[in-house]
């Protein structure tokens, strides 16, 4: 069946892993998005290491990626799903270890709410982790539900300090 299309629009996700090889994993979600119809990766930010939210684990790697999509909220949702599961991702514990977590942040100024997405993400503004890296490649991003930007929100999150970037950019 073929997924309906939208005019391109800018979306922002994150990506995350504390599994495994996190950051070739994280490289290689990157480029299985770039062969996706209808996405375009056209910015990444550097990795950072963070501390864990929620049970004892490992430190993640995360980062944020600047997409164009011409498919809707759902449907990128539905193809980020489908390359945490390529990576394989398992959903058992909520805020648990994970090789892979994509999560869609920003859909252009679209605030949307489904079933199974809601749009902005609805915890982005509390975490370092997320803010930080789409403060590099997004910083006057206007959040749509509280009219400020991600440099804005980045400067003032309460968890910074947790989140340090790796020395070496993409």
């Amino acid at each position: 069946m073929a997924t309906p299309q939208t005019p391109p629009q800018p979306a922002a996700i994150a990506l995350g892993s504390n599994l495994g090889d996190s950051q070739a994993t994280l490289e290689g979600a990157l480029a299985a998005l770039e062969e996706v119809p209808g996405i375009r990766v056209l910015a990444r930010s550097r990795w950072y290491r963070s501390a864990p939210v929620g049970p004892a684990q490992p430190d993640y790697l995360n980062g944020c990626a600047l997409l164009e999509v011409v498919l809707s909220p759902e449907a990128v949702l539905e193809q980020l799903h489908a390359i945490e599961h390529r990576y394989g991702r398992v959903r058992l514990e909520r805020w648990g270890a994970r090789t892979l977590d994509l999560d869609l942040i920003l859909y252009g100024a679209l605030q949307h709410e489904s079933a199974s997405l809601l749009v902005p993400h609805p915890r982005f503004r509390e975490r370092a982790f997320v803010l930080l890296p789409l403060a590099e490649i997004a910083p006057h991003w206007i959040d749509p539900l509280t009219g400020k930007t991600v440099v804005d929100l980045a400067s003032t999150v309460a968890d910074r300090h947790t989140v340090q970037p790796l020395e070496t950019a993409p």
